[in-house]
């Protein structure tokens, strides 16, 4: 149990530690827009990061489908596959990203349709779209990267990559406003320069560390995907179960912003508590996709269900520590968030709501690492179609009486039904199935 605990906390802990950072460094671009410009920088900025973060979310499957496969080919000592799944990953991100480079007029046109911004507001998120765009291969193929190297039992590099990322991110925004005077468009080229330079370090991380599995790397292989049906299988079920997760979010956030300033303003502050849970949750989730991966590819079924009796272990006991502070400091927790009294106030109506996030959310953080690294993604797939059916379906069956608070009864439902629907197929099969 220990040997399986230290694996664990080897993985989630440089996750936990990357995913806390990394928006911390992302409020600086924020912040260096707001001392260059007004509301017209920051809303450009933020809606130039909405962009992106919808479309390379779309794209996750990079990382998620590669690191499962990988744990599962290290774990078979299989040296041909891992190097393969690299070079498969690779190929894929290079695809996707040429063809957001060549389609970035029209997806630039729908995006600033469909947001809506103000003129002022979209011609400085215009700019900052058409050069962050070039920042989509290397972007992309760290995500394929970073899966890669977890999928090798290496957490540290992908924590490294990403935190070094941001950093240069800031550094070079602030060299190229301040320093070279280019104002809010430096911001944008700090951050598309940020990513090549990550690549040219998750590059040399392979070179120096891992020469033997990238031996016989070859453009061929990377682009001759037609051998590569379990990835692409794979890829296709995470791709599609994203678009279905999207489609919740999306509903959830335009919802609430048609339900005043204050409510969203509400919403806005629960689902930063969300998030806050979802950072040590992903840790857990990350260590259930490369420990459970590993042993899968071994055929151990004893450690296998050791690491997953472990898994939901922790899982458990960040539920209750969250839990604790949600219920107990409700008020002060939101209260740091915002200054407005009447945001406040109107919070902590939904105070129980809040306490009950970790604990509708717990089981499917843990299901969904543990189903990655047993490449089990069509049960995934499936998973969030029922979850999503049961979001949309209990807020238009519930009273229109119950006003936001049912957005957010379905929204539990909806975190709920994950876990209770892959706990009960992991019960049905536990094979793998593609």
């Amino acid at each position: 149990m220990r040997q399986v605990n230290r694996e664990i906390l080897r993985i989630a802990l440089p996750s936990v530690v990357a995913n806390v950072t990394i928006p911390l460094l992302g409020l600086l671009d924020t912040a260096i827009a707001g001392h260059i410009g007004g509301a017209q920088t920051i809303g450009a900025i933020a809606v130039g990061s909405m962009i992106f973060n919808i479309i390379y979310w779309a794209f996750g499957f990079l990382r998620m489908g590669t690191s499962g496969l990988t744990a599962q080919a290290t774990g078979a000592g299989d040296r041909s596959s891992i190097s393969h799944l690299l070079q498969h990953s690779a190929g894929l991100a290079m695809v996707i990203a040429v063809a957001l480079l060549l389609l970035q007029k029209p997806l630039c046109v729908l995006a600033m349709d469909v947001i809506g911004p103000s003129d002022d507001v979209r011609v400085l998120a215009e700019s900052y779209f058409y050069v962050v765009v070039w920042g989509a291969v290397p972007t992309l193929l760290m995500m394929s990267i970073k899966g890669w190297l977890l999928g090798r039992q290496d957490s540290v590099h992908p924590m490294a990559i990403s935190i070094g990322v941001n950093v240069l991110n800031v550094a070079l925004s602030l060299m190229l406003v301040f320093g070279l005077k280019l104002g809010f468009i430096g911001i944008a080229w700090g951050t598309c320069l940020a990513e090549w330079l990550g690549l040219g370090y998750s590059v040399w991380v392979l070179v120096r560390k891992y020469r033997k599995d990238i031996a016989d790397f070859s453009v061929a292989t990377m682009f001759h995907l037609s051998d590569a049906g379990r990835f692409l299988r794979v890829n296709n079920h995470i791709f599609w179960r994203t678009l279905i997760m999207m489609a919740v979010t999306t509903f959830f956030l335009s919802v609430g912003a048609r339900s005043g300033d204050v409510i969203l303003a509400v919403n806005s502050l629960i689902m930063q508590l969300f998030t806050l849970f979802s950072y040590f949750m992903d840790g857990v989730a990350q260590a259930g996709e490369v420990v459970v991966g590993k042993y899968c590819g071994m055929g151990d079924r004893t450690r296998e269900n050791e690491t997953l009796r472990n898994l939901f272990a922790w899982g458990i006991l960040i539920m209750a520590v969250f839990t604790l502070l949600y219920v107990a400091l409700p008020r002060q927790i939101f209260s740091l968030l915002t200054n407005s009294t009447e945001v406040v106030d109107a919070a902590m109506a939904y105070r129980w709501w809040c306490a009950l996030i970790p604990v509708c959310g717990v089981s499917a953080f843990v299901w969904d690492g543990v189903y990655i690294g047993v490449s089990r993604t069509r049960a995934m797939l499936m998973t969030v179609a029922v979850a999503g059916a049961t979001f949309f379906a209990l807020y238009y069956v519930l009273p229109s009486s119950w006003k936001n608070h049912r957005l957010w009864v379905a929204f539990l439902a909806y975190l709920a039904v994950r876990g209770i629907v892959q706990t009960i197929l992991w019960h049905i099969t536990e094979k793998p199935e593609n």
